[in-house]
């Protein structure tokens, strides 16, 4: 047995018996229980991972350290163990262990016991395997058989531990990375949660799919990168076999890390939220009935005869209808959506509603709530990773209450087309609601909160319209998507008379790259401000030694700031990863020179809901500027002088009067700089 036991936190040596639970293999042949160890949660991978096993090593030294740990914890020979493969299992015993390796040297067990699911192999043929593997066997294709005991607790963990990093985290390009970096925290720790995150179902299934798919391309292409690799080193010619095979492998190169960003986009737990990705929406328009009926599908739990002679006089039988209305009446009202074609109406009747399934609403029909919304609930159950995905041309909700729960996606998705909100209560549990590239949303009247991302992300090229509303109580306010890449159209976002307030962050935030006058920009405004402050200081402050002291200090700081220029990109921020940050415009509009406090706090709440309308659209209209000028650039990069009207002319349509915005955590408005 190892003495080292400080490499695991999982009982105590001074309790015997083990501490883990077993398994019973399936299949036909009888094998002995082997140790469940699949189940660990996060905190215990991290700790074992972060503590015991890569600390800070660098990726090429991941082997390195792993070995070291093994040495510590892995008993070298005396334990059973199952070797599975996507063949065969069969029952072995260790009797040693190369380290540096990760291998272990196994014999065939006695009785020998093997199951395979291609065909029969015998004692012999087995015998005859191993050989040719010199009886060396990946760590990672054993389970180790149970022993209550508790002598191999520690021998089944760290096989668990290097079985799980080597199919879950380990990337084959990893050792080729920088070494710049601590390897567990750039690799292993943003890998670990996203697993955690998809097993808790706490990615939406589109993204996971994303994912999967990136991986698959990536390691594909990589793979197709080494060949050409070798091929050029063991080639000893210039010849113009060697030249094309350069340029494909540069191509390959280039492929390579593009994808790679795009995994580590996913990877981070926040960018892959402030991005997104451009889910599919295969929904399928029906269009009109083939007999080119309207139906109204009347959706109620139970329908009492005076709600009924209500529903005639108000909703059925208008005096302005001239014609006979066919009617379906439906208990759930996501039978009814699914029963619409184009044109349709669904009214549906107070209660409260609870629905296991995606309302998908394709064509143009109106879903109206009658009565109040807090009368009219629908409540999503169950992971599902949508509420309601909305791609018709015209459709409208009205009067309802959504409540959504164990959700993965926003509660209200807008692919395409348009989508009219009015009066209604969403009550979200991720972001609230996504209006996507082309796609139209107007919200009037209705109140959202809860949302743990955004109440409301705009993407490139949409149009939002938000009216009367009141947006509270979620991480962000209103989030909008940059749109400074190229390929990406300016939204065109209308917002008047909202009432932002009790967000966790910001009212509105605008997600942009960082651009380069930003520093220097940055550098400006603080050597500005340090410089009034100074002036200020020496006005009024003559005659105090504190203030000669504080002076001081703030030539200081000036001199750090022309010493280290680098400095003037430091911002009041929130740290994002090594690379993002989120930067304040203001915080609440807190005046700079004011001496009374009611005055402070007068001038405080005034700018709080009227200067952060101007402000908005201030850094809106600039970002759209900055948008038109690089276009100019690019044009004049390939010659063209005098542009389209209509190309050049492209700006953001930003209408943005008498919203309020209070006790935001971060202030009125920011910007998310990548």
């Amino acid at each position: 047995q190892a003495d080292d036991d400080s490499c695991s936190d999982y009982g105590s040596r001074d309790k015997p018996g083990t501490a883990l639970g077993r398994t019973v293999p399936g299949g036909n042949v009888l094998f002995p229980d082997i140790f469940h160890t699949d189940h660990l949660l996060f905190y215990e991978r991290f700790k074992a991972y972060q503590d015991y096993i890569l600390a800070d090593c660098k990726a090429s030294e991941v082997k390195e350290f792993t070995a070291e740990y093994l040495e510590k914890v892995l008993e070298p020979s005396g334990w059973q163990a199952v070797w599975r493969t996507n063949v065969f299992e069969v029952l072995v015993e260790v009797v040693d262990v190369e380290y540096s390796a990760l291998k272990a040297v196994v014999q065939l067990s006695e009785p020998f016991l093997c199951e395979s699911r291609v065909s029969t192999f015998t004692l012999e043929c087995m015998q005859e395997l191993l050989e040719l593997k010199e009886h060396r066997i990946p760590l990672q294709e054993l389970w180790v058989v149970y022993d209550e005991s508790g002598e191999f607790d520690q021998t089944a963990l760290a096989v668990e531990h290097v079985r799980f990093f080597y199919q879950c985290i380990w990337r084959t390009w990893d050792e080729e990375e920088e070494d710049d970096f601590d390897y567990f925290v750039r690799c292993v720790e943003p890998r670990l949660r996203l697993h955690y995150d998809i097993l808790e179902h706490r990615v939406p299934s589109g993204l996971v799919a994303d994912y999967q798919n990136l991986l698959s391309q990536c390691e594909e292409l990589y793979r197709k990168f080494l060949n050409v690799r070798n091929s050029i080193s063991s080639s000893d010619s210039d010849s113009e076999v060697e030249n094309v095979s350069m340029v494909e492998g540069l191509r390959l190169y280039e492929k390579i890390e593009h994808l790679k960003q795009k995994l580590k986009l996913i990877e981070n737990p926040l960018l892959r939220y402030v991005f997104g990705y451009q889910k599919y929406s295969g929904l399928q328009a029906k269009g009109l009935r083939p007999t080119g009926t309207k139906i109204t599908h009347v959706v109620s739990s139970t329908l009492t005869a005076s709600l009924l002679q209500s529903l005639i006089r108000d909703k059925l039988c208008p005096e302005s209808c001239g014609e006979e209305l066919e009617i379906q009446f439906h208990n759930d009202p996501l039978a009814a959506v699914n029963a619409c074609y184009e044109g349709d109406t669904v009214i549906i009747c107070p209660g409260h509603y609870v629905v296991d399934g995606v309302f998908c609403i394709a064509d143009s029909v109106e879903l109206e709530g009658y009565g109040m919304p807090d009368d009219i609930v629908i409540e999503k159950r169950g992971k599902g990773d949508n509420f309601v995905d909305c791609t018709g041309a015209n459709i409208r909700i009205s009067s309802l209450k959504l409540v959504q729960h164990d959700a993965v996606e926003g509660i209200l998705n807008v692919h395409r087309g348009k989508t009219t909100l009015e009066n209604c209560v969403l009550q979200c549990e991720t972001t609230g609601i996504t209006v996507r590239t082309s796609a139209e949303l107007v919200m009037k009247n209705s109140d959202l909160y809860g949302a743990k991302g955004a109440g409301v992300e705009i993407y490139p090229g949409s149009t939002c319209t938000l009216l009367n509303n009141g947006i509270h109580h979620c991480k962000e306010g209103i989030l909008i998507k940059n749109f400074l890449d190229e390929h990406y159209d300016i939204p065109k976002i209308t917002m008047v008379n909202n009432m932002i307030h009790n967000n966790g962050g910001y009212g509105v935030v605008l997600v942009r790259p960082r651009m380069h006058s930003d520093v220097k920009d940055a550098s400006a405004e603080i050597t500005k401000g340090i410089f009034v402050f100074l002036e200020e200081t020496r006005k009024t402050s003559k005659s105090s030694i504190s203030s000669f002291k504080l002076f001081g200090c703030c030539v200081l700081l000036l001199m750090t700031f022309l010493l280290f220029p680098d400095l003037g990109n430091i911002q009041p921020t929130r740290s994002v990863d090594g690379t993002a940050c989120v930067e304040g415009f203001r915080q609440e509009g807190a005046p700079q020179c004011v001496t009374d406090e009611l005055d402070l706090y007068d001038q405080a709440e005034i700018s709080e809901q009227t200067e952060g309308n101007y402000e908005i659209a201030n850094e809106l209209g600039a970002t759209s500027a900055k948008k038109s000028q690089m276009r100019k650039k690019r044009l004049s990069e390939l010659g063209i002088t005098e542009a389209d009207d209509n190309l050049m002319s492209q700006e953001m349509f930003v209408s943005i009067v008498g919203n309020q915005f209070k006790w935001n955590g971060e202030g009125s408005f920011g910007t998310f700089i990548f």
